[in-house]
């Protein structure tokens, strides 16, 4: 079993920027695709970011030049950051773990964008 423990997220106004953490628990954090994903109220969840453990990045159309995924393995942590965030990246966040068949979920962080 593995959680994910996520922290960062927060209310800031358009321009602005924000970095979010998932801490992962376990032994394999290295080699695990770790991802990105948000939900608007009334839609459904879409993928914002992925990052494999050979560090190859994927991003959505619509945060590609603003958002960049990592990761440090020495902390078993990936990171989102955020910059020139828009009224329309508030969602709520959440950060995903896939590893062979397995995949885990964390409890998700509010993003708000607003002035």
């Amino acid at each position: 079993q593995v959680q994910l423990v996520e922290s960062g997220g927060g209310l800031v106004q358009p321009g602005g920027s924000l970095r979010l953490s998932c801490a992962a628990s376990g032994s394999f954090f290295r080699i695990a695709t770790m991802a990105w994903y948000r939900q608007a109220p009334g839609k459904q969840r879409e993928l914002v970011a992925t990052i494999t453990g050979g560090d190859s990045t994927n991003y959505a159309d619509s945060v590609k030049g603003r958002f960049t995924i990592s990761r440090d393995n020495a902390k078993n942590t990936v990171y989102l950051q955020m910059n020139s965030l828009k009224p329309e990246d508030t969602a709520v966040y959440y950060c995903n773990y896939r590893l062979i068949s397995k995949e885990y979920w964390g409890q998700g962080t509010q993003v708000t964008v607003s002035s």
